[in-house]
């Protein structure tokens, strides 16, 4: 298994870097300038998108990308609502909008599981007359996957994401051990590491991830559940499979081996942001998270532990199983109901371009959905462990894709964050309620086609 760790002597240095960005940036913006130029001599009438977005992780990234749209499309203000960084927090805000076809909103960050439910809906602009089919190659197969609903594309892919395991190349290499490969031995690691560590790093923790009751809950439980071999529904999205015995052993595993042992119980309480303090601050061994980390824990402006991080895929649950790991990912969308959907699709096709991508995988460390970028020597230099991360990303696993995705996922949430909190519940009680919960809602959405 090919992994990764950082020191200091692999981390490019900021001045070609900054130099090749403006080079490349300066293509894209002349480019788009030029074809949006009015022939007429006449000059454009000014224009403002409010684009509905989560606060970013990294402002500065996000400043300068909007800074270049502004130099080459100066008749177009950008206008950010931020939105919860919780995805479900966000859904709940967003398609309250959408609903009230609110014409305000020009465009917004889509979640991918979001989609079906949008497409359904009328929430989301069919983008098939303006991203056209040769544009649409120049995207991972995969991530254009995501957007893709009934025969029609709904979203421009701004990134590929899939869970992966980071952890302390230093403190792995202290005690002997290579990256684990089973969620036995980071266990067992996690526990020696800890014990030895004890005197002089007492707040030293196993493992970091994400269990609040919100959507990442259900992709880091996925991926525990897909270790056992099981699976949240059937194939054909039928019937709930919550208290089957592979799904059962996954939450019991989580619950006893996870939870308040390697892991503190404030665990239950993380979100993404939340999660990633604990390992950046140096106080855990091991982190789930997505691959945007890889920047931020070896920013030493933010993190103690800069140039001692190495990553790696998730561990399987047992040697002769795969590894499973949750397909994430957010695209660009446009409103149905915004007066100014020529300007948004612009903005998305000058932020999604391969300049674009190529500067936030250099000062971001976002993972490109752009082949070609996802290729680059530089943006593989400063992220090498991109070069696994297609891989991974094909082989990642989907949450159900249906327009009963965000009712089902609400009933998911409640029972993860339920069992897991509390260890004297029934849990084989709570999933057959669960299942019978997810099924009748099943049976009504068919029923109402």
């Amino acid at each position: 298994m090919t992994w990764w760790s950082r020191d200091p002597s692999h981390r490019t240095g900021a001045a070609p870097i900054a130099a090749a960005l403006i080079c490349a940036l300066a293509v894209v913006t002349g480019a788009i300038a030029a074809d949006r130029a009015d022939t007429s001599g006449e000059p454009l009438k000014p224009v403002t998108l409010r684009f509905v977005s989560w606060k970013a992780d990294h402002p500065r990234a996000w400043d300068e990308a909007f800074a270049r749209f502004a130099d080459s499309h100066p008749h177009i203000s950008i206008v950010r609502e931020l939105a919860p960084h919780s995805s479900t927090a966000y859904h709940d805000l967003l398609t309250q909008k959408l609903k009230n076809r609110d014409a305000t909103v020009d465009l917004f960050f889509m979640d991918i599981i979001w989609v079906p439910e949008f497409a359904s809906a009328g929430w989301a602009l069919p983008l098939d007359d303006l991203f056209s089919p040769e544009e649409q190659e120049h995207f991972l197969p995969a991530a254009m996957e995501t957007g893709r609903y009934g025969g029609h594309v709904y979203g421009v892919p701004s990134r590929i994401d899939s869970g992966m395991l980071f952890y302390r190349a230093d403190l792995l290499a202290k005690y002997g051990f290579a990256p684990p490969r089973t969620w036995a031995e980071l266990i067992t690691q996690a526990e020696s590491i800890t014990r030895g560590e004890r005197t002089l790093h007492p707040a030293l923790r196993g493992y970091s991830g994400q269990f609040k009751q919100y959507e990442g809950l259900v992709c880091s439980m996925m991926e525990f559940v897909g270790g056992y071999g099981g699976h949240l529904m059937t194939p054909d999205l039928r019937h709930s499979l919550l208290s089957t015995p592979a799904t059962l052993a996954a939450v019991e595993f989580v619950r006893d081996q996870i939870i308040g042992h390697i892991a503190s119980r404030a665990v239950l309480t993380y979100q993404e942001p939340e999660s990633v303090v604990p390992f950046i601050q140096g106080n855990a061994v091991f982190h789930r998270n997505w691959p945007y980390t890889w920047e931020v824990a070896n920013d030493p402006r933010r993190s103690k532990i800069a140039g001692k991080v190495g990553v790696v895929p998730l561990p399987r649950m047992a040697a002769d199983r795969p590894p499973t790991t949750a397909l994430g990912g957010w695209l660009y969308a446009i409103s149905p109901f915004s007066r100014h959907q020529r300007e948004a699709w612009d903005f998305i096709r000058f932020i999604s371009s391969a300049p674009l991508q190529r500067h936030f995988a250099l000062a971001a460390g976002i993972a490109p959905s752009r082949a070609a970028v996802l290729q680059d020597e530089q943006v593989l230099e400063a992220n090498p462990h991109f070069r696994a991360q297609l891989a991974m990303f094909h082989g990642a696993t989907s949450r159900p894709r249906t327009p009963l995705y965000p009712a089902i996922s609400n009933i998911l949430q409640r029972y993860f964050s339920r069992t897991l909190a509390y260890r004297d519940v029934n849990l084989r009680a709570e999933a057959e309620r669960a299942d019978a919960q997810i099924d009748r809602l099943l049976e009504i959405g068919r029923s109402a086609r």
